[in-house]
């Protein structure tokens, strides 16, 4: 009975061993043999892809290249505008036709008759002319129209930043999502290898009358248990590789090798107070705001400049002629243009008012946002900082438990049960150090985000 006892002993220290071995993440794994690519996936070789595949990065890409285009037209209103028109009249207005045959260099004595003067003959007349038109002043509504779109600009680079940030974050918990299913996978595999193997030997002891029925029925509980971490393991690969590929940017069903290790790492927590400022100085989404408020500025310098006088100066060449010969003329002036009664002026001065007033709001709101989510991203760090040091003491006391349980098996003083109990025990804190020291790594890259300096991932790499 007691030699009996000891195999089964011999057996469990040997399972212990590759479940510690175990633990560290392997960059490879049997299930994805078949799906290896010929370079392995890094986290930085997958936020570099990321960043030139994700959808996000070219609607970033798409708001700069908006920007541009709003400048370039800004700018325009600087420059003359240019008119080419071409007008045809058929008219007997004595007016009209007076003037039409002096324009065309075609009147002379015979016109000066009354009846002519009174009553003329209708006239064709086509008139050419080209118009240069530049504006002076024009009320600043050029200028702010500039200023806004620089404001436009910066807006949008910040938010290309932002949208950086995300995606290096999303891939970052994706990646070791990855990394974390494979472990498991492999842990739940060594467990199930281990535990069929515990069966057989317990059915052999069973049949030969060394242990009773609820020891094998014990053990191929456990066993149960095991192969169903193992197939919950199993569908959790897929789901990560499809979360990865989707956060780089690429179709679900991307193959890809993922290298790397979620190894243990000790990464330094910044005090609270310390990242509510960095967060107000770093945050691309918060200078965005600031940079709309800017903009609503200039929206108010605009509608309030409505009240000013307009100069523009002008020139014409033109002539008017019947067919293909005629005379021609020219023109320079300058204009100045006020509006003495503008009934949505004042209108128009209010509704840019109240647009600068929600862009404070929004900013104000933002910040409130911004603390916020400092204040969890950095109390999820602590906690899972506490968390991942209990789950380390955790497995140590599981497995001092089961070697204090096999002891006593060995001994006579108790059951196999109690060692299959201990077993699962092991293998469940175990899974659970691995989870937290996920949820460690994924806070301290929340804690990044929130305060606007996930600029990079190398401190995550080993």
């Amino acid at each position: 009975m007691q030699d009996k006892g000891g195999g089964v002993r011999s057996k469990l220290v040997i399972w212990l061993v590759v479940l510690s071995v175990s633990v560290s993440v392997m960059p490879t794994s049997s299930v994805h043999a078949q799906t290896d690519t010929t370079q392995g996936l890094t986290l930085p070789l997958a936020v570099e892809l990321a960043l030139r595949n994700n959808p996000m990065m070219r609607a970033a890409a798409s708001g700069r290249q908006q920007a541009d285009a709003q400048l370039d037209e800004a700018r325009a209103g600087r420059l003359p505008v240019v008119q080419f028109t071409e007008t045809y009249t058929n008219s007997n207005n004595p007016v009209f036709v007076f003037g039409s045959l002096l324009e065309q260099g075609r009147f002379g004595p015979q016109n000066f008759d009354l009846n002519a003067l009174n009553s003329p003959d209708p006239l064709n007349n086509f008139r050419t002319a080209l118009t240069v038109r530049l504006p002076v002043f024009d009320q600043w509504q050029t200028s702010s129209r500039i200023e806004q779109a620089r404001l436009g600009q910066q807006q949008a680079d910040k938010q290309k930043e932002f949208v950086q940030q995300q995606i290096r974050f999303e891939v970052l918990r994706a990646y070791y999502g990855v990394l974390v299913a494979n472990a498991r996978k492999d842990v739940a595999d060594e467990a199930v290898k281990t535990a069929s193997a515990d069966v057989k030997r317990i059915r052999d002891l069973y049949e030969a009358g060394v242990v009773v029925q609820s020891d094998l029925l014990a053990a191929e509980v456990q066993l149960a248990e095991f192969r169903q971490q193992q197939i919950e393991a199993a569908g959790a690969i897929v789901v990560a590789q499809a979360a990865l590929n989707t956060a780089i940017g690429l179709p679900v069903n991307t193959p890809h090798r993922v290298e790397g290790a979620l190894v243990e790492k000790r990464f330094d927590a910044v005090d609270a107070e310390e990242l509510l400022k960095l967060a107000l100085l770093h945050r691309p989404d918060y200078a965005r705001a600031q940079l709309a408020v800017r903009s609503s500025e200039q929206g108010v310098r605009r509608a309030r400049g409505q009240w000013l006088p307009r100069f523009d100066v002008f020139a014409s060449v033109g002539g008017s002629h019947r067919g293909f010969n005629g005379s021609a003329d020219y023109a320079v002036g300058a204009t100045v243009t006020f509006d003495l009664l503008d009934f949505g002026r004042s209108a128009r001065i209010k509704q840019a008012e109240a647009a600068e007033s929600l862009t404070d709001a929004e900013q104000a709101r933002l910040a409130d946002q911004i603390r916020f989510e400092v204040i969890r991203a950095h109390q999820q760090f602590v906690s899972a900082q506490a968390r991942l040091e209990v789950a380390a003491r955790t497995v140590d006391q599981a497995a001092e438990v089961l070697r204090i349980v096999q002891d006593r098996h060995q001994e006579g003083l108790t059951t196999i049960t109690e060692v299959l109990r201990a077993g699962t025990a092991l293998v469940r804190a175990r899974l659970n150090l691995l989870a937290a020291r996920y949820d460690y790594y994924v806070g301290y890259a929340q804690v990044l985000l929130a305060s606007g300096r996930l600029n990079d991932v190398h401190p995550f790499v080993s």
